[in-house]
């Protein structure tokens, strides 16, 4: 059973139309989300001994292998999470990323950005069609890299919301989050990462959620069958379109280049 019930998961569904993101504050267990982090501390070490970073430099993009901690259904199959999406992206969506972003330090300000184009170039005000679930796996303030943002600009064009953003009509806002806060957000909405300033890796999950029609092959999560067998139903369903393999590899090919939009 969620934390929320019909009436508050259509208020926050209205709060993310006007805004572009909503807050569940301490929704996920700490225990939960430190032994995510410890999963994932080693799989970054391997990509900070190959390169100054590959989302510009101290900035790590890592896919999380499906398996163990990081196939937890109670995370990514969370009631009030894909409520929450079911209202603001359809009805059956698909899950379609599970991956980390992590700035260390001698990471900078990214420039401003959003996650995927419009759907179409001469209509920007479509429905939500893709979401990011983002949650940290250590508490976040503006001495570790917190994500800077802006309210409603997933509703308009690139040029618009930059427009906006110069001229003050959509103020850039810093969201400092705990270990068990999550953030959903249209990846549409105008943002950016900070520096790192800390002597340690800030790491955020991003859950990737769409439309089932909507597919970017540079995205996917490998499925061990094993997994996907344990998996109750509702997971299997949100998992249908991403390939099943024996084993996840330890490494991967980190094909997911072009973020910024």
């Amino acid at each position: 059973m969620g934390r929320y019930d019909e009436s508050a998961r259509d208020a926050l569904a209205q709060d993310f139309e006007r805004d572009g993101f909503v807050l569940l504050r301490a929704h996920f267990p700490r225990a939960t989300i430190e032994a995510w982090r410890d999963a994932f501390m080693p799989l970054l070490a391997p990509h900070r001994e190959a390169a100054d970073g590959n989302r510009g430099p101290g900035r790590y993009y890592v896919t999380l292998p499906f398996e163990g901690a990081f196939a937890d259904p109670s995370i990514f199959c969370d009631e009030d999470i894909v409520a929450i999406v079911e209202r603001v992206a359809g009805a059956d969506p698909v899950m379609c990323q599970l991956a980390t972003d992590t700035p260390v330090r001698g990471s900078d300000f990214q420039d401003w950005h959003r996650d995927t184009p419009a759907l179409f170039d001469d209509a920007p005000e479509t429905p939500s069609f893709q979401l990011a679930v983002n949650f940290p796996l250590v508490d976040v303030d503006d001495s570790n890299g917190p994500l800077e943002t802006t309210r409603g600009t997933h509703r308009m064009s690139r040029e618009e919301a930059l427009a906006g953003l110069a001229d003050g009509r959509f103020p850039a806002e810093r969201v400092p989050m705990r270990v068990g806060d999550v953030m959903i957000r249209d990846v549409r909405g105008l943002h950016r990462g900070t520096p790192n300033l800390s002597g340690a890796p800030r790491p955020m999950v991003v859950v990737g959620y769409s439309r089932a029609w909507y597919f970017r092959p540079e995205v996917r999560i490998d499925v061990p069958r094993d997994v996907f067998a344990s998996l109750p139903a509702r997971a299997k369903r949100l998992l249908r379109y991403n390939p099943q393999v024996e084993s996840t590899a330890r490494t991967f090919d980190e094909s997911y280049r072009q973020f910024a939009y």
